[in-house]
């Protein structure tokens, strides 16, 4: 019987009609999308206490493709574990599908640490955000004429964002690693189409840029989860929100004018005391959360996520003591990362605008109305199968 009325649910929010596009600053849950978990105050990576993030986003020109001129559709995201300062945090990754790139990688799989900003851009432009990254490093941090290793190994991963941008044209200049890093804040940050997620997609939507948090308790104590994404993955077909097959719902709604499949980069930071090897078991927890809004992980995904901690370590005559959490509930911080994970990639969705790039490729955000209806329609369903 339930099954029965759960077609008729389909049925009725599949024959809705849909409104008009969306309004400014809205996110996932200003359109009664329900989540799991406790946000901190700004729902967003910058909760966990020190963490920076800064954008540059680059948008100009129109119409047709010429290389090297645009249109430009592009940007660079960075954050700072640490905020800018000349300290260490240890760090751990998981990789769920290679099609990508995140460089650093060999130096935090035998350290497990790492310091100074992490970077996401477009494909092309890794190269460039990495170098600039180190500069900028050497320059703030250096205390002699000689790298004497601040420079480190950067850390910066990508997704590909051609299908709006004369990716070709290699648009992210050093200035723009630069301008990112220093405006890098604390507190409410922008989502959707800023920073590396500028010309992304999402489920054949508009993607971009997502974040949230949440705040667990252990031992008495409150600690922060956050994460931040860059969404730029998965196939119209496969979206679910909360359970309920989106995708299919909004099959023949807005579609592209081309097809694009791509990757997604997150980060995770948490205040948390974690180990190198707790963190990378983290990092494998995204995977979870990504696979909760429907995706298959497409082998030209390129899926590769990062935890760190910022959790002081205490330093005596060469001797690092670091605090861990024990295993039992260490299963709280896997909960809060695959719950903020969720709702940052329905995040991006939401926050990202329609935009036209090259040659009048167009990608369309998510219709908000259509959303909130479907959601409006499925509480009052819950309501009469009580």
């Amino acid at each position: 019987m339930k099954t029965y009325k759960l077609l008729i649910f389909i049925s009725l929010v599949a024959s809705h009609p849909i409104y008009s596009q969306k309004s400014q600053n809205l996110r996932a849950r200003d359109l009664g999308i329900p989540f799991d978990g406790r946000t901190g105050q700004f729902n967003a990576i910058t909760d966990v206490p020190g963490v920076e993030v800064g954008y540059q986003t680059k948008i100009t020109g129109s119409g047709k493709l010429i290389v090297g001129q645009g249109p430009v559709r592009t940007g660079v995201t960075v954050v700072l574990p640490k905020g800018k300062l000349d300290k260490e945090y240890p760090i751990g990754y998981f990789i769920f599908n290679g099609n990508g790139e995140v460089t650093g990688l060999p130096y935090i799989y035998d350290f497990g640490k790492s310091k100074g900003p992490i970077g996401i851009t477009n494909t092309y432009s890794v190269g460039v955000t990495r170098d600039a990254i180190g500069e900028w490093c050497f320059k703030n941090f250096s205390l002699t004429d000689h790298h004497d290793f601040r420079f480190g190994l950067p850390i910066v991963g990508e997704t590909f964002d051609g299908g709006l941008n004369d990716i070709n044209g290699f648009h992210i200049k050093k200035e723009d690693v630069f301008k990112a890093i220093e405006s890098a804040k604390t507190g409410l940050i922008e989502e959707g189409n800023v920073g590396g997620g500028t010309g992304m997609v999402c489920y054949s939507f508009k993607g971009g840029t997502g974040t949230a948090s949440r705040i667990i308790t252990i031992g008495g104590k409150e600690y922060t989860v956050g994460i931040i994404v860059q969404a730029n993955f998965g196939y119209r077909r496969h979206l679910s929100i909360r359970g309920i097959p989106i995708g299919k719902l909004l099959s023949d709604t807005l579609l592209p004018s081309v097809n694009q499949d791509g990757s997604i980069i997150a980060i995770v930071g948490t205040d948390a005391p974690l180990t190198p090897l707790q963190l990378n078991m983290v990092a494998k927890r995204v995977t979870l959360g990504v696979a909760r809004t429907g995706t298959i992980g497409s082998t030209g995904s390129g899926d590769i996520f990062l935890a760190f901690s910022t959790h002081e370590p205490t330093i005596t005559n060469g001797v690092v003591e670091l605090k861990a959490l024990d295993d039992r509930p260490l299963n709280r911080v896997f909960n809060a990362t695959v719950e903020a994970t969720e709702e940052a990639i329905i995040n991006a969705l939401i926050a990202a605008e329609d935009m036209e790039g090259i040659n009048g490729n167009t990608f369309y955000s998510i219709p908000h109305r259509k959303v909130k209806q479907i959601f409006k329609n499925y509480s009052d369903f819950l309501e009469k199968v009580k």
